[in-house]
């Protein structure tokens, strides 16, 4: 029996994996990079064993190196987790070799279904060998990994072999692996799959069917179990799946992949791992996948047949990242993050803990089970609405609107979902009252001996930010407590104030962690100074970096002096193993450039400027009359 478990990962699924061990008492090993040091999967193991350097090709992808910490360690086993090196036949089998138990498919299975072009092919599918205008739109793919990495879509034929550049580029980074492939893209279609576990005994069960149409960037964002409508198509979808999973003697758990369009389903791949959405299969089975995977590895048969389904959950990934902003990811302290209770949280955060710019900017999973699709919905999007989570910027409002929006209600949702409604959804947050309430609990804080004078004072002025919106705050001290125009204030301290308006009462929880930010409600305002640095302006036509990052890219031929059209990219930032273009904002001249390729930016660092071409000038560069 396995006694003592490295989990060749980090954060969330690290932090998972160890939760179940703990439970059958299994010993826990950890591996952690230098930016990793003191995170929570670190934290929660028995033994951790440091993998210097922080970027993943250092750390998580070197495979000799987590073997030779399993073996340091005094583990006798390895469990992969999802991403990095868990769909990497080569590293399955230098665990093997090295005498230590693997938790996953047979090297072999991996090499025959974790290359998406060498699955299709055993499908009875090929990807695209010579791409056509007929062809379009298409989708570049990674052959390796998932998450949304090392894809892009194609709509025009000119865009092609960038494409192709960038997919590989980014697959190398998360997967160290640059195959990539290319397939028509079905527009419009679900993306269901169904989860198998699969014994050495003979044995596959297929645990029901997920809905994950809701994406961004074809990365998932909100999951669920069973996935909705499917009708007569489910027993044809396990059907499809067992026959992949016997095809290659499939053991352990994985995901079959398929998009369903039109009633029909085209097989996308199959997951030889553990997938991130797993907790809602969990939820509605009653069963700990991890703690099969470990069973099955050790060699016990699954005995009966599927445990019964009953209910339906929800899964939102909750991300640092700017929905408005081109998903652009965010980085900082995580300074205060709590869900209600009622709902599962699966999370590599806890409160002071940093987001880093190495890794997937994802903080948690929030998961719902009720007893019905509806019942599940509004209860996930009541728990992720009363969550607190001070610190970067998330999607967190974006997933209260998506579950609440009339086509995810209804299930009427397909994988164009964020392409049609992104506008709606991103709307600013705003709350008129916001303002004074922070404005007061910071009176309170500044007071004297935390109390108020016993005369009326001259109005008290504050200035925010809100949504992009400057906002003014006015109040004055008066005997009994502070005053401000149309508002009752019952209740005020440095975290809490009360407010009425029309006899309407409501409370506010206000806090501030030193950034010149604060945190009101599920609002963020940020304080305007009351004498603005100069220095802080920047010339028309600044392009900064929307995110830290490395610049690995730089257009080709560009230089001071260029002439460069509007949209045009002209360098790219890789961020938590995303690439992210820069592009010209206006048609103009490139009038300086201020990195190199291999350059680490932080947020907000100048990295270009484009002098805009006047109107004049475009004129004068047109045909003499």
């Amino acid at each position: 029996m396995i006694s003592s478990l490295l989990v060749a990962n980090r954060g969330e699924i690290a932090c998972r994996v160890f939760r179940t061990c703990r439970e059958v008492g299994v010993r826990t090993v950890a591996v952690c990079s230098d930016a990793d040091e003191g995170a929570l999967h670190a934290r929660e193991a028995d033994v951790v064993v440091r993998l210097p350097g922080a970027s993943p090709a250092e750390t998580y992808l070197r495979g000799d190196l987590i073997v030779a910490a399993a073996l340091r360690a005094g583990a006798d086993a390895v469990h992969p987790g999802y991403g990095f090196l868990s769909e990497n036949a080569g590293f399955a089998r230098a665990v093997l070799d090295a005498g230590l138990v693997w938790v996953g498919p047979s090297p072999e299975a991996i090499e025959a279904m974790a290359s998406k072009t060498r699955a299709k092919k055993l499908m009875g599918l090929a990807p695209l060998e010579r791409v056509t205008a007929g062809d379009l739109p298409v989708l570049v793919k990674a052959a390796s990994g998932g998450g949304g990495r090392g894809m892009r879509v194609v709509r025009d034929l000119a865009e092609l072999e960038g494409a192709l550049e960038g997919a590989r580029a980014e697959a190398l980074s998360a997967f160290g692996d640059g195959e990539v492939f290319v397939e028509p893209f079905v527009e419009g279609g679900r993306h269901v799959e169904v989860q198998i576990l699969a014994d050495a005994h003979g044995t596959v069960w297929p645990l029901g069917t997920r809905d994950c149409s809701l994406q961004r960037r074809h990365q998932k964002v909100i999951e669920e179990a069973p996935a909705p409508g499917l009708g007569g198509l489910t027993e044809s979808l396990y059907a499809l799946s067992v026959r992949a999973a016997r095809a290659v003697d499939y053991v352990g758990a994985g995901t079959v992949e398929f998009l369903v369009a039109d009633g029909r389903a085209h097989f996308l791949e199959m997951n030889t791992r553990l997938q991130v959405e797993h907790p809602v299969t969990e939820a509605v089975f009653g069963v700990d996948l991890v703690a099969l995977q470990l069973r099955v590895a050790e060699g016990e048969r699954l005995e009966g047949g599927p445990p019964v389904a009953r209910g339906h959950a929800v899964e939102a990934r909750l991300y640092a990242e700017d929905p408005a902003g081109g998903w652009a990811p965010q980085t900082g302290s995580v300074h205060r993050f709590a869900v209600p209770e009622g709902v599962r949280l699966d999370t590599g955060f806890a409160d002071g803990d940093v987001v880093g710019v190495h890794y997937d900017p994802m903080l948690a999973k929030v998961v719902a089970h009720a007893g019905s699709r509806a019942e599940a919905v509004r209860k996930l999007a009541g728990a992720l609405e009363r969550a607190v989570v001070h610190g970067p910027v998330t999607n967190r409002d974006l997933l209260v609107r998506s579950l609440r929006h009339e086509e995810f209600v209804g299930a009427r949702m397909d994988t164009g979902f964020y392409d049609r409604h992104l506008g709606v959804l991103t709307e600013p947050v705003v709350d008129v009252l916001a303002p004074l309430a922070a404005a007061l609990a910071d009176g309170f804080g500044r007071s004297r001996f935390g109390g108020w004078r016993n005369v009326v004072s001259q109005p008290q002025v504050k200035r925010y930010r809100m949504a992009g919106v400057e906002h003014e705050a006015v109040y004055r001290y008066a005997r009994g407590g502070p005053v401000a125009e149309g508002v009752r204030v019952l209740y005020v301290d440095a975290g809490r104030v009360v407010l009425e308006v029309d006899g309407v009462r409501r409370a506010f929880a206000v806090a501030t962690y030193g950034d010149g930010r604060v945190f009101v409600n599920d609002v963020v305002l940020t304080v305007v100074p009351r004498f603005p640095d100069a220095a802080a302006e920047r010339v028309p036509g600044s392009l900064l970096a929307p995110m830290p990052g490395t610049v690995v890219r730089v257009a080709e031929g560009l230089e001071v002096g260029s002439e460069v059209r509007a949209g045009q990219p002209l360098l790219w930032l890789e961020a938590m193993k995303m690439e992210h273009r820069i592009v010209a904002p206006a048609a103009g001249t490139l009038s300086a450039l201020r990195v190199v390729v291999g350059q680490q930016v932080e947020v907000g660092a100048l990295l270009a400027v484009v002098r805009e071409e006047a109107a004049g000038d475009a004129a004068s560069s047109g045909p003499a009359s």
